[in-house]
């Protein structure tokens, strides 16, 4: 990009969240572009769990068949105590029968940097593409756009834009939208992918701190590669070596195995866990996404998940504003449905890292609802067990499953034994009646 370049939506960042929603604006003829700063793809496993509800947004999106192909579940955590196998035990509670109708029962392991090429490969087959090397060096906006300039390349001018920058988000810094949080944890985080000879990969390996020290160590095999993620905490004020011998040296030091026993050292970062929320998700024409909207401590794996579903809530409202069938104030409810659940995940997520809750249901982020947003419009005296604002279990009704029936880019009828339901292109109900009175009511109303 040279001369200025114009779209309708330009993205920031090239991670899940900006991935995703380029595929869904893309697959609805929107003309959106990601920019990403860097010269490729981020590399690391980092987030590397997808759960349940993620896993039906990427059904719907098509790529579903090359995540489950590229992945696997997750393994069970195994203890270990002065070099001898402890205990086993789950690092997830288990989904009983049926709880929470859905083909999918608990995460599934995908290395971010492989989900990241998967959502590439697809954005790429509708017609997308990511324009590499492009750092934002600040963005203006009018009444009619966007146009953001860059350190290198020419402006894009755009009508919308989408900050899917991370954590440090320049696009959110430069708009001045503060982020109030607090640090998790001032014991610095090491986080590296290594290969590791000897080592069985049926277990999360375990190791905890020999004293009252915070110095753990985990590794876990990376389904569908060859590597474990290793995870180690170190005390505040260490600065952690992240050089391949460092690396050795803190798996010689912390386990049984030696330190040629790490046959290779791949990516490696360090962090210190916090929790952070954006005091607001829009601002004119431009919104955040993702980790530029809400950061999570990844003990919980809600950080990933919910940054998918941020884009999996805008694409189809930038869609439907875009084509000129919905009103511009429909993009309101971005902030008023995501705001909300992102602070919920974000408490669930310090819970867990304090040990305080389970990776349990809530987890799974199915039973996540839009009840309260003004989309959502429950006309019947006595509700059943499907509400406005419900997400559409995965049922089977009359040989036919009901995610089958609402896949695809567009608003569902649905009529079923307690109901007739108009159900959003993100799987939520909309509207729900006992008869279609007051359906063409609320179809005008939000542009249908």
């Amino acid at each position: 990009m040279t001369a200025q370049t114009r779209t309708d939506v330009l993205i920031v960042g090239a991670g899940p969240t900006g991935l995703a929603l380029g595929i869904d604006l893309v697959r609805r003829g929107v003309d959106a572009l990601v920019v990403e700063r860097g010269d490729a793809l981020a590399r690391g496993s980092r987030g590397k769990g997808l759960q349940p509800r993620t896993m039906e947004v990427y059904d719907d999106l098509g790529v579903l068949d090359e995540i489950l192909a590229a992945g696997g579940p997750y393994p069970v955590g195994m203890l270990w105590t002065d070099g001898r196998q402890t205990g086993e035990f789950p690092m997830f509670d288990p989904a009983e029968d049926g709880e929470e109708d859905s083909r999918f029962t608990g995460p599934w392991m995908v290395p971010q940097w492989r989900n990241q090429e998967i959502l590439r490969a697809r954005l790429e087959q509708l017609g997308g593409s990511v324009a590499f090397g492009h750092e934002p060096a600040r963005i203006e906006q009018d009444e009619t756009g966007v146009t953001a300039y860059f350190t290198s390349g020419g402006p894009v001018r755009a009508r919308y834009a989408v900050a899917a920058d991370g954590g440090r988000s320049a696009v959110r810094r430069a708009l001045g939208i503060g982020m109030a949080g607090e640090l998790l944890d001032p014991n610095p985080t090491l986080v590296a992918d290594v290969r590791i000879a000897g080592l069985e990969r049926t277990f999360w390996h375990i190791f905890p701190p020999s004293g009252e020290g915070p110095e753990f160590l985990a590794l876990c095999p990376l389904a569908g590669t060859e590597d474990f993620q290793l995870v180690a905490r170190f005390p505040a004020g260490t600065d952690p070596d992240l050089s391949a011998e460092g690396i050795r040296r803190l798996v010689a030091d912390r386990t049984h195995l030696a330190a040629e026993d790490v046959t290779e050292v791949g990516w490696a970062s360090d962090f210190r866990p916090r929790a952070a929320l954006a005091d607001r998700f829009r601002e004119g024409r431009i919104f955040l996404a993702g980790d530029a909207a809400h950061v999570h401590s990844p003990a919980g794996g809600q950080g990933l998940n919910t940054s998918v579903q941020d884009a999996y809530n805008l694409g189809w409202k930038l869609g439907a504003v875009l084509s000129g069938r919905a009103p511009e104030a429909l993009l309101d409810t971005y902030e008023e449905e995501r705001r909300p659940v992102a602070a919920a995940m974000l408490g669930l997520s310090t819970a867990i890292h304090r040990g305080e809750a389970r990776r349990g249901a809530k987890t799974r982020q199915l039973g996540l609802n839009y009840r309260d947003s003004s989309l959502s419009e429950e006309t019947r005296p006595t509700p059943g067990p499907i509400r406005a604002g419900d997400r559409v279990p995965d049922l089977t009704v009359d040989g036919v499953r009901l995610h089958d029936r609402l896949r695809g880019p567009d608003w569902t009828r649905l009529e079923l034994d307690e109901g007739i339901f108009l159900v959003r292109p993100d799987g939520y109900v909309g509207w729900a009646g006992e008869t279609e009175e007051g359906m063409e009511k609320y179809r005008l109303r939000i542009g249908l």
